[in-house]
């Protein structure tokens, strides 16, 4: 069972492996490589392996991700709590963390995944 409950869950357009392959331009194996590398998560949503399309800008998969990702790894998040922590809204930031890495506040949400850390 996955966990993945955030609240605006219903407010996230999520994108399923053969999505991501059209989106992307790149074959299952790649997209397959691209979570396995960090530089995406998914999580099962009833029974099917799902993507926030917000993890993705320009038909790549968001470069501020990975560092996060891997960040987010190192503290012992598994990757359903990582795509929790990165789609709920965190008061220190003020939006969730997605949005401000969209938004170029990658530093800024590093530091707040890191002190999740310690």
């Amino acid at each position: 069972m996955a966990l993945l409950a955030p609240d605006d869950k219903s407010q996230t357009e999520w994108v399923t492996v053969p999505e991501l392959v059209d989106i992307l331009g790149v074959g299952v194996t790649k997209v397959r490589r691209l979570m396995e590398d960090r530089n995406l998560i998914g999580v099962r949503i009833d029974g099917v392996l799902k993507v926030p399309l917000s993890f993705i800008r320009d038909n790549e998969p968001l470069p501020e991700l990975r560092g996060t990702l891997i960040l987010l790894g190192d503290c012992g998040f598994s990757d359903e709590e990582a795509m929790h922590w990165l789609l709920t809204r965190d008061d220190t930031l003020g939006a969730s963390p997605i949005e401000a890495l969209r938004s170029g506040r990658k530093a800024e949400v590093r530091r707040t995944a890191q002190a999740l850390g310690f």
